[in-house]
C-alpha cells in the first residue's frame, strides 16, 4: 500500500522526457517544496522545511508535463508515495530513497494564469501553439472574447450592470 500526498511547490528544472525500451515515456522532475516564515527578531522572511521530491510521471501525462511545465513553475501535484530499491552499480551496495509517483499535476494559479488546451494522444506543445494562434484569430473577430484571460470579458469592459454596453452577467 503506497501514501497518497499532495504537494504544493516549484518545478527545480526542465522535466526530463525519456522513454522505455517498451516506448513508455517516462518524465523525471523535482519538486521543492517549503513555508516561509518571518523571524520576528530581524523581521525578515527565510524558508523553512525545504523538501526536494523527486517525482515521476509515466505515458500521456508525461508528455503532457514535458511539453507545458518548466523550471521555475509553481505547481500543484498529487500522487503515491513509493520507495525506489536499486544496486549502486559502482560499489554493490543496496540503494533506496522514497519517491513520488505522479497521477496528476498542473500550474498553481495563485500567482500565475494558464491557458488550458485539451490534448489527445501524440499532442502536446504544437497543439496549444496552433490553439493560441486560433484563439487569437477569434479574439480578433468576436467583439465579446475575453480581452482579458479568466475574465469571460471583453479588453476594456466594466462592471456590466446598467445603461453599459456589456450585458448584465
Amino acid at each position: 500500500m503506497s501514501s497518497s500526498i499532495t504537494l504544493t511547490g516549484r518545478m527545480t528544472a526542465v522535466p526530463e522526457l525519456r522513454f522505455s525500451a517498451q516506448g513508455v515515456a517516462v518524465a523525471a522532475f523535482t519538486i521543492v517544496t517549503s513555508r516561509r516564515v518571518k523571524d520576528q527578531q530581524t523581521n525578515e522572511w527565510s524558508d523553512a522545511d525545504v523538501t526536494y521530491w523527486d517525482c515521476k510521471a509515466f505515458k500521456q501525462l508525461a508528455q503532457n508535463i514535458a511539453d507545458s511545465l518548466d523550471k521555475g513553475m509553481e505547481v500543484v501535484a498529487t500522487g503515491r508515495v513509493v520507495q525506489e530499491s536499486w544496486e549502486d552499480k559502482q560499489t554493490g551496495q543496496k540503494r533506496s530513497k522514497m519517491a513520488v509517483r505522479i497521477d496528476a499535476i498542473g500550474p498553481s494559479l495563485g500567482r500565475a494564469t494558464a491557458v488550458v488546451t485539451k490534448a489527445g494522444s501524440g499532442q502536446g506543445q504544437p497543439a496549444y501553439q496552433q490553439a493560441r494562434q486560433q484563439q487569437g484569430a477569434v479574439s480578433a473577430e468576436d467583439p465579446w472574447a475575453s480581452g482579458t484571460p479568466g475574465t469571460g470579458r471583453p479588453s476594456g469592459g466594466g462592471g456590466g450592470s446598467g445603461g453599459e454596453d456589456n450585458p448584465p452577467f
